[in-house]
């Protein structure tokens, strides 16, 4: 296998940052990249690699692009196809961020936002319906998904429902009694010392951070918990966050929260860039940056420890045990997050009409950025 340079695997990883709409959808592309193009890794290293992610917490796009960072280049490579990947979304993210906090009180820009409201609707509740079509395979899967929605919906604590649900998910789906098999271990065999190092470096910047802006460390704090429990995708951040951000310390209304989901569609990367907006409106520039970062670094951490072990990670029942209540949770709570922004909407015939047609929009497949942009434009007619 040939090993780039950081230069080059930041540049690669920066054109498909670029363009990584879709979240997931973006493995394709860059498994066509790493193993097919460059030949930087093999098959079962690139398979392997996907498995571990999805064990892992954090999105999933951007844990497999620091995967095949790693195993090209060591830990320097994961940075850098880490930060190659980010750097697109973060960037327009932050920009139309700063427009809409500059223009939120322009009565033609609220309108196209009370839009985009009713689009992200649609978007939530087409996910919610996919995952439970995915996951809810069985009556044990759907009763535990109701259990997690119907909490959520009642503003119960998101992070307690999900780690119940996963701990009971060891005992319920004891039928999984394994993860699927693996071949291939990648290059990183064994080894804690960079892990543990990075550990250290991390909580010593948060400590300078505490020092210097307890409110801004509390941001950072905040923001590393959500990505802790992220399992399953980028998705899972929303109810953490939503329940954070607007219900625990009252920053955002969830209308306000709505339109930085709908700001985050319009952008490349994970839905969890919906960071850098909460941050800039708590702290300004710094505050993005500080958000943006820390929603990434616990899961970048983990899979970094975790890479020596992968192998026995992706085959080992407790963790598909886990990773199913994690899923099967995903899909309650997002069909809460539905229902609540549903609630939170001031309906209308124009607004039935656009959250109609981007829905049927969306179950046709059609590409979220189209769904997205046609939205705007039928709002900004009808609405």
């Amino acid at each position: 296998m040939q090993q780039p340079s950081l230069a080059t695997l930041f540049g690669t990883f920066l054109r498909l940052g670029m363009t990584a709409f879709g979240g997931p959808a973006m493995i394709p592309y860059i498994r066509k990249a790493v193993v097919d193009r460059h030949g930087w890794l093999d098959e079962d290293t690139f398979r392997l690699g996907m498995g571990t992610c999805q064990v892992v917490p954090g999105a999933t796009a951007m844990q497999v692009a620091a995967w095949a960072g790693l195993q090209a280049r060591g830990t320097l490579g994961a940075l850098a196809a880490y930060l190659g990947f980010a750097i697109p979304a973060f960037v327009l993210m932050l920009a139309l961020t700063i427009l809409y906090m500059k223009g939120s009180d322009v009565p033609a820009l609220q309108g196209l936002f009370a839009g985009l409201q009713v689009v992200v609707v649609a978007l939530v509740l087409n996910a919610a319906i996919d995952f439970a079509r995915q996951y809810c395979d069985t009556i044990r899967a759907s009763l535990l998904a109701v259990i997690a929605g119907v909490w959520f919906v009642f503003k119960g604590n998101p992070i307690l429902i999900l780690v119940l649900v996963c701990i009971a998910s060891i005992f319920v789906f004891r039928d999984l009694s394994s993860g699927r098999a693996a071949s291939g271990g990648g290059r990183f065999k064994s080894g804690w010392g960079v892990p543990a190092a990075l550990v250290l470096i991390v909580l010593a910047a948060w400590g300078a951070l505490y020092a210097v802006s307890p409110q801004q460390a509390d941001l950072a704090a905040l923001m590393a918990r959500i990505d802790l429990f992220a399992f399953g995708g980028g998705y899972v951040s929303l109810p953490l966050m939503l329940h954070e951000v607007v219900e625990v310390r009252g920053w955002f209304t969830e209308a306000r929260f709505m339109d930085a989901v709908a700001l985050g569609q319009l952008t490349p990367g994970p839905i969890v860039m919906t960071a850098t907006f909460v941050g800039y409106g708590v702290a300004g520039f710094l505050g993005s940056v500080v958000a943006t970062v820390a929603v990434f670094t616990p899961s970048f951490l983990i899979l970094r420890a975790l890479a020596p072990i992968a192998s026995a990670l992706v085959a080992s029942p407790v963790a598909a045990r886990v990773l199913k209540g994690s899923l099967v949770s995903l899909v309650g709570l997002m069909a809460a997050v539905s229902w609540r922004f549903m609630v939170s909407i001031q309906w209308s015939a124009a607004a039935i009409t656009v959250v109609i047609s981007a829905f049927v929009a969306l179950r046709l497949r059609v590409d979220i950025l189209y769904v997205v942009i046609g939205g705007v434009i039928l709002s900004w007619l009808l609405m």
